[in-house]
């Protein structure tokens, strides 16, 4: 039997839920895949919380990074995996569970045999900005 292509892999995954295991722990889940972009929507609440009070930047970084992750499954080959190699994050805004609904949008910019770029956007429902990233990825044959 042939691997699925990477965009079938991603549609399938919205088609179940979209939760990947990580979604049910911190409450988020895919809900847009097409080729090169993946959106994440998450609802983060009092347990996100860092010791001041806000949402940890570990919630936002990890929406992010799914976001980036999954833009580049969608643009992969049957028989690819792959990993992140480096992510950077810029905090915008914080949140607090009040910010409510939280949207991140990840879109490859290039994609290589080997590396992808790929940059991701977290938003609140009035499109207001709180976090970024850029992340570079490894394609991986498998």
């Amino acid at each position: 039997m042939t691997a699925p292509a990477g965009i079938d892999v991603a549609r399938a995954l919205v088609a179940a839920g979209g939760k990947p295991p990580i979604g049910h722990t911190l409450a988020f889940a895919l809900v847009e895949v097409e080729e090169g972009r993946a959106v994440f929507e998450g609802d983060p609440g009092p347990e996100t919380y860092n010791p001041m009070g806000t949402v940890h930047g570990g919630y936002a970084a990890t929406l992010l990074d799914s976001a980036c992750g999954i833009a580049t499954v969608t643009r992969l080959k049957a028989g690819q995996a792959m990993t992140t190699l480096e992510l950077k994050v810029a905090y915008h805004r914080a949140m607090t569970e009040a910010t409510g609904k939280v949207r991140a949008e990840g879109v490859v910019i290039s994609i290589g045999r080997r590396v992808a770029f790929v940059e991701a956007k977290l938003t609140d429902a009035a499109g207001r900005l709180l976090a970024s990233a850029t992340s570079t990825l490894l394609v991986i044959d498998q």
